[in-house]
């Protein structure tokens, strides 16, 4: 049985969908990249309003809300508070064999706002959804746009995949903003953990003699992992902070916790180096006799696999824009949960450049450049990008065939490929 959309002419064949033909695609870009320049006004007040009102990991309510209003009055299927998160969405439009999801992020960084653009990445998830919603089912694509909180180290991503939020994609996408452009964005996989010493308080001068120092015990903790730093391993990574040293000078400290984050270029590497990390916070135990207690904070983020053909394809999409490219990097540079998704789908996490140089992402100079005219620029740009590569996936092809290919159950595993070794 052949059947023919009137609109762009894709057609079935024994009940076999072989998507659009080259030439049907490229109409179909085009007819995307109208409605986004379209909802440009949209994109960027939303952006503007997720930076205007930073929220930290897990509590961008106002964020999220915002977006949802935003997909639901374009006539998207949203679905709140997924996985068990507050925070989190999932927006779907289009009933196509063949579904592509864009991840949204919006949470801040304490102290400095959107230091990493977070506000231009929901955005631009969120006006190519717009771009591809009247379109998605001439095309036998489904979107599905996701909401997916605490990126900067919640791992929102990873609790909503293994709660089966991402079961049914053939691939994800989202873009970052980054000092410079590029279609693939190098990660290392990393870990967070706090690490409490808990010791025994006395007075500091009157009676040290019965108290168990716990922030000493940070101290030889901290002296142990900065001899180690001279043996690590190329590309392996350790840095943290004190968040609680103790109360007052003139009381032994009984209660001391420090947060680490230890990176490497994948999750074996990773975990060998929190072996070691873990015995210095040992030594700080045995040599001041406090007590150490463990906490991961979520689950660790794991080295990316970028899917080449959907990168290629998005380059030369951005590239039709007027994005210009940086060669590719070659070490490993942050860390995401965007990486985890990659392990088990096709995925493509490229950085929409903002000629910010010198100002990096972290700093609160780089959050400054996220509200110009220039993010405004690429987060339109990269909304328009990211709904042309979900269109080149869907064309008939050996893009296409292969997405469709995969097995796409990925809840409720009895085990995930950032599982800790046993």
């Amino acid at each position: 049985m052949w059947r023919r959309h009137l609109r762009y002419g894709w057609v079935m064949a024994n009940g076999h969908e072989h998507g659009p033909t080259r030439d049907l695609t490229d109409r179909a870009k085009e007819s995307a990249r109208v409605a986004i320049e379209a909802a440009s006004d949209t994109v960027i007040g939303l952006s503007h309003e997720i930076w205007e009102h930073p929220e930290l990991a897990f509590e961008e309510v106002r964020a999220a809300d915002a977006c949802c209003q935003v997909l639901d009055k374009a006539g998207f299927d949203v679905a709140t508070g997924v996985a068990g998160l507050d925070t989190s969405f999932v927006a779907t439009i289009g009933s196509g064999s063949l579904t592509i999801g864009i991840c949204a992020e919006y949470d801040a960084l304490p102290k400095m706002g959107h230091a990493c653009g977070h506000n231009m990445i929901a955005a631009s998830a969120i006006g190519a959804g717009l771009g591809l919603a009247e379109i998605a089912d001439d095309l036998d694509l489904t979107i599905r746009v996701l909401g997916t909180p605490a990126e900067e180290g919640g791992a929102g991503k990873v609790v909503m995949l293994e709660a089966g939020e991402f079961d049914g994609l053939h691939a994800a996408m989202m873009i970052h903003p980054a000092p410079m452009e590029s279609d693939i964005f190098p990660t290392l996989a990393s870990t967070h953990c706090d690490y409490h010493f808990h010791g025994k308080p006395a007075h500091a001068s009157m009676a040290p003699q019965i108290g168990i120092n716990a922030a000493d015990a940070i101290t030889v903790s901290q002296v142990a992992i900065g001899l180690l730093r001279q043996h690590l391993e190329p590309g392996d990574q350790v840095h943290g902070i004190v968040i609680d040293g103790g109360e007052a000078p003139n009381i032994v400290p009984s209660e001391a916790i420090a947060q680490y984050i230890v990176r490497a270029p994948d999750l074996e590497a990773m975990h060998k180096l929190q072996a070691r990390i873990e015995r210095c916070f040992e030594a700080g135990a045995l040599a001041t006799g406090a007590r150490l207690e463990k906490e991961i904070k979520a689950a660790p983020y794991s080295e990316f696999r970028h899917d080449e053909d959907l990168a290629v394809a998005y380059r030369a999409n951005a590239e039709t824009l007027g994005r210009t490219f940086a060669p590719r990097a070659t070490k490993g540079a942050a860390s995401t949960d965007m990486a985890n998704v990659s392990l088990l789908m096709p995925t493509i996490h490229p950085s929409i450049g903002l000629d910010c140089a010198p100002a990096v992402n972290h700093q609160p100079e780089f959050t400054a450049h996220c509200a110009t005219g220039e993010a405004d620029r690429a987060t339109v740009e990269g909304a328009m990008a990211m709904a042309m590569t979900c269109l080149d996936a869907t064309a008939a092809g050996p893009i296409r065939d292969r997405l469709l290919a995969n097995d796409t159950t990925y809840g409720g595993r009895d085990s995930y490929p950032w599982s800790a070794p046993s």
